[in-house]
């Protein structure tokens, strides 16, 4: 039988996910698994980078700035408190530059193009439509991460208080990024990023409901 990369992504995409929620539920594992997510997050960006319908330059062009823009924006974020208001980084997310872990380039080229890759798939010729509803979506998936990110030390806020200028931010630097995709014209077709997307969404949702 002939298994296929993007079937065999799939696979490896609900597997890890439901790997690492048992392991963040569970006291036992729970550190260890908290130590893993830096290497999650680069698993998942290889996977979906590996399931491209084409690699092209324009491509790479665009994952890049994407994960360049992302960094720096959580460092003017982070330095500023303007963005998203104010909060600081914990140990979870690894290696820090400018006290910024250097994955959150990588995490933000992730929510990117999974949500604008499965958005295109449903709305191919409503470009601003999709726009929109990405930012949108890209919202309702911080607001689910918020909660799990503090518990775990990915990121804490000022007086424990998430502010409402959080998802304002989300929401305006979210839709640049969706400007920014849904403007350069490449091969996006991706097999996985639907299922990466529920994953991730059932992934939060689930996390929420059992350990916050």
């Amino acid at each position: 039988m002939d298994i296929s990369k993007a079937y065999l992504s799939k696979i490896f995409i609900v597997i890890f996910h439901v790997v690492g929620f048992v392991g963040f539920v569970l006291p036992d594992t729970r550190e260890f698994f908290i130590t893993l997510v830096p290497y999650h997050l680069l698993l998942m960006a290889g996977i979906l980078v590996a399931n491209f319908a084409k690699f092209t330059p324009k491509m790479f062009y665009v994952v890049a700035i994407i994960i360049f823009a992302g960094f720096i924006i959580e460092v003017i974020g982070v330095r500023t408190g303007k963005i998203f208001g104010h909060y600081f980084y914990g140990n979870t997310l690894g290696f820090k530059l400018f006290s910024v872990p250097l994955i959150i380039g990588i995490n933000w080229f992730i929510v990117v193009f999974m949500v604008a890759g499965t958005l295109r798939s449903w709305l191919k010729k409503q470009k601003v439509l999709r726009t929109l509803l990405g930012a949108l979506l890209l919202v309702v998936m911080d607001y689910l991460i918020e909660p799990v990110a503090v518990k775990f030390d990915y990121w804490a806020w000022q007086n424990n208080i998430i502010p409402v200028q959080n998802y304002m931010g989300w929401f305006v630097v979210s839709l640049l990024m969706m400007v920014f995709y849904n403007y350069f014209d490449f091969k996006k077709r991706n097999n996985v990023v639907k299922v990466m997307l529920i994953s991730q969404l059932l992934f939060f949702v689930a996390l929420n409901i059992f350990t916050i």
